[in-house]
C-alpha cells in the first residue's frame, strides 16, 4: 500500500511535511490517528528518519495499542524502536531510568487513589485537621488540580497565605508531600510533574531525551493540560549541531472537543501551539 493512498489533498500535506512544529486540527472521526500513523511511516521511508528518534504520545492504553498495530502495519523494519506509549508510560520509562538525579530511588511506588487517599487521611491526623471539615477526596482534588497546573506544595502554599481555609489546604498539601517523598512515591499526577522536575534540573537527561525523540507526535492535543505542555515545549526544542531548535513537533487535536478537562486538559495549548 502507498502512504498515501485514500487521503484527502490537507491529509496529504500533513503526511508529508518535513522539519518543523506541525498543528492539525481536525473534527471527529475525520481520520486524524490514520494521518499521525502514515505521517510516522512517511518520515521514515521518505526521509530517512530513525524509528529510535520517534516518540508518539496518546492518553489511553486503548488508544496507544491502537497506534501501535497500525505502526506496525506501516513501518516494514525497525517498528519496535518507535516509543507508542502514553503520556504517564513514558515517562515511567523515563523516571525508572533517571529520577534517581532529583533524589528519589529508581523502585519508586506508584500510588492509586486509595494509596493516595490514605497518605491524605495520615496527612490530616497529624495536622488535626477534621476529615469532615475537608474529605480526603476534596484535598486529593484540590493536590491533582495544583499538579496539573504545575503548583508544588511551596508555591500553594506562598499563594494560598491568606485565608484560613485555603491555609489549611496548604497545610495538607505539603505534610502530603512530605510523606509521600519519605515513601519513596509518587501518585498519578506526579509521573508528569517529575518528569517536568527532573527536565528541567538534569540538563544531561533533558538532553539525552532531546537528542533520542527529534520527531514528537501527540494525537487528541486538545486533551493535554498544563504539566504535559510544558513536557512537550522542553522535549521539542533540541538544538541540532548547527544551532538551529529543530522543534519537530506534530499535534493532532479538536478543538471542540476535550474529554480531561476534569485533569486540567488546557484549550490553550492548542491556541498557544506556536509558543511551543
Amino acid at each position: 500500500m502507498n502512504i498515501l493512498d485514500n487521503l484527502n489533498s490537507e491529509q496529504k500535506k500533513a503526511v508529508v511535511h518535513e522539519n518543523g512544529p506541525l498543528l492539525i486540527l481536525a473534527g471527529a472521526g475525520s481520520g486524524k490517528t490514520r494521518v499521525l500513523t502514515r505521517r510516522i511511516a512517511y518520515l521514515i521511508k521518505e526521509y530517512g528518519v530513525s524509528p529510535w528518534n520517534i516518540l508518539a504520545l496518546t492518553f489511553t492504553n486503548k488508544a496507544a495499542r491502537e497506534m501501535r498495530e497500525r505502526v506496525d502495519e506501516l513501518v516494514e523494519e525497525g517498528a519496535e524502536n518507535i516509543w507508542v506509549s502514553t503520556f504517564h508510560s513514558a515517562c515511567v520509562k523515563m523516571l525508572r531510568r533517571f529520577i534517581d538525579r532529583i533524589g528519589y530511588d529508581r523502585n519508586f511506588n506508584i500510588y492509586d487513589m486509595d494509596d493516595a487517599k490514605a497518605v491524605v487521611k495520615q496527612a490530616l491526623k497529624s495536622l488535626n485537621i477534621d476529615n469532615k471539615k475537608f474529605s480526603e477526596k476534596t484535598c486529593l482534588n484540590i493536590i491533582s488540580n495544583a499538579k496539573n497546573d504545575f503548583i508544588d506544595a511551596e508555591e500553594f502554599a506562598a499563594k494560598s497565605k491568606f485565608g484560613t481555609e485555603n491555609n489549611d489546604f496548604a497545610r495538607v498539601y505539603l505534610e502530603y508531600e512530605r510523606r509521600m517523598r519519605s515513601n519513596n512515591a509518587l501518585d498519578f499526577d506526579d509521573i508528569l510533574v517529575k518528569t517536568v522536575e527532573l527536565f528541567q534540573k538534569d540538563e544531561d537527561t533533558l538532553a539525552y531525551y532531546q537528542r533520542r525523540f527529534r520527531y514528537i507526535l501527540v494525537d487528541e492535543y486538545q486533551d493535554t493540560n498544563i504539566v504535559q505542555f510544558k513536557l512537550l515545549k522542553l522535549l521539542a526544542n533540541y538544538v541540532n549541531e548547527d544551532g538551529e531548535i529543530e522543534n519537530n513537533l506534530c499535534v493532532v487535536g479538536d478543538d471542540d472537543q476535550s474529554i480531561y478537562k476534569f485533569r486540567g486538559a488546557d484549550i490553550r495549548n492548542i491556541l498557544n501551539f506556536e509558543k511551543i
